[in-house]
């Protein structure tokens, strides 16, 4: 077989810019987006290329040179199946929030039904990718539900985990650390890997494509995302120790990441991580871990969840205490939302818990972010079911202005590192605010000295 037709389920964060990069790369290939969700495809062909549902830096000029030439988005599911040669499956895949492992496993009813429509549909052989992140063993799941419900249609199951970091997702793509393929260890499992690694091959060097059993691959995304988040947990556990003697968790950092060993990068201290697969990816582990037995890898795994819960509380904590202890009443503008800078995604930002934190205190919570809209931001704090859809929208103000959100406010905090909030005239803004004026930095982006020169009070993580 040689792929001329590319299916993808799932029009996401992953799909969508991963399915643009084939597209550009591989211009022999039809490539089609798929998704039950009309408006998000509607979104994906806007003419206004900038519409499109996700941002990421790149992302729209890359949609924009392909689009209705051999990159295709749509809501006809099964007509992508059927004329697919390989199909990837990019299918959300959240912490369950019901029955056995709930708040912790991983909830596969999408992916299953992904592969009983895939079954009741193709009539010619598949070459099936799972892009999303699964636990280790799905595929031989997908195997059973696709060889016995498939009407004698073959199916290769093969596992392509992406390892994206929004905000430079197209540069990822295009110049990846490594495409990791994992496959059967049979004649027809190892054709089919090789089926996606020549795809890859269009523009990724050969020693960076790196081919496994499925197992090894499917647990491999897993552990990168917990070591990754592992790093941002155990700076941030010294960010507060700095705190307390007086030291400066950048010189800290800067001095170990100094150590080739260890490496400067994950090592910047925040309010904690956020986005769709820190969280998520360790919460799996830590059930995977714990259904074999394995109290103690799961012991040391959840607490690096613990630790960034912690990390978001104490933060918002410390405002309500230089805040003289109370904030009910008083003006907090929070400087983002998105959960980093360069993206539009909110999942398990960091500024969801703090804001829920500063409105149970009765503060006046308003938020500027530069790409995030005012329907996303309340979508995320009725998500933790708190307060009222109302409530939320009474307590909570969105604007579209900084300087909207600064004036008169008792306080500033800085919760995602876009670049705009390095820029802005602070002197300004120190003019525009409430006497004392109080500045949070919860991302590390400003210099702690200037902004007391500016005659901010100015709280900076990991700094006494």
């Amino acid at each position: 077989m040689t792929v001329k037709n590319i299916c993808c389920i799932g029009a996401g964060y992953v799909g969508g810019p991963t399915m643009a990069m084939i597209a550009k790369k591989c211009p022999d290939i039809q490539v089609n987006v798929v998704d039950i969700n009309e408006q998000r495809i509607d979104a994906w062909n806007d003419p206004n290329v900038d519409q499109i549902p996700i941002y990421e830096p790149g992302l729209a000029q890359l949609v924009a040179d392909c689009r209705g030439i051999n990159l295709h988005f749509s809501i006809n599911v099964n007509e992508a199946i059927e004329k697919a040669d390989m199909i990837f499956i990019s299918v959300n895949t959240p912490t369950k929030t019901y029955g056995i492992g709930k708040g912790m496993a991983a909830d596969l009813k999408y992916i299953e039904l992904c592969a009983r429509q895939i079954a009741s549909v193709a009539t010619t052989d598949k070459i099936i990718v799972e892009k999303s992140t699964l636990p280790v063993r799905t595929a031989e799941a997908l195997k059973k539900i696709l060889h016995n419900t498939s009407n004698g249609v073959h199916f290769e199951i093969l596992s392509n985990p992406e390892f994206l970091a929004e905000g430079t997702a197209v540069q990822d793509l295009l110049n990846p650390d490594r495409v990791l393929i994992g496959g059967d260890e049979t004649e027809t499992g190892k054709l089919a890997q090789q089926e996606l690694v020549d795809i890859y091959a269009n523009w990724v060097p050969k020693e960076r494509i790196l081919t496994t059993n499925v197992w090894s691959s499917e647990l491999s995304k897993l552990t990168a995302n917990a070591f990754l988040a592992q790093r941002v947990s155990s700076i941030n556990s010294l960010s507060e120790l700095c705190e307390v003697t007086e030291a400066d968790v950048s010189e800290v950092a800067k001095a170990i990441g100094a150590d080739s060993r260890i490496g400067s990068k994950f090592l910047n201290a925040s309010v904690g991580f956020g986005g769709s697969c820190f969280q998520k990816d360790i919460l799996n582990l830590v059930y995977i871990s714990k259904s074999y037995g394995l109290n103690e890898v799961a012991d040391y795994w959840e607490q690096v969840i613990i630790m960034n819960d912690h990390q978001k509380r104490r933060f918002a904590k410390k405002i309500v205490e230089e805040l003289f202890n109370t904030v009910a009443g008083k003006k907090i503008a929070l400087l983002g939302w998105a959960f980093k800078k360069d993206t539009n995604d909110t999942r398990e930002s960091a500024a969801i818990y703090v804001a829920d934190y500063l409105l149970n205190e009765q503060a006046n919570v308003v938020v500027y972010d530069p790409k995030v809209t005012a329907a996303q931001i309340y979508s995320d704090l009725d998500y933790l079911g708190t307060r009222s859809s109302d409530d939320n929208k009474k307590l909570l103000q969105v604007v579209s202005d900084p300087m909207e959100a600064i004036s008169d406010a008792h306080a500033v905090a800085i919760l995602t590192e876009w670049d705009e909030f390095i820029t802005i005239d602070w002197d300004q803004v120190q003019e525009r605010m409430l006497k004392p004026a109080f500045l949070f930095d919860g991302r590390r982006i400003l210099d702690s000295e200037s902004m007391r020169t500016k005659g901010f009070e100015f709280y900076q993580i990991g700094r006494g």
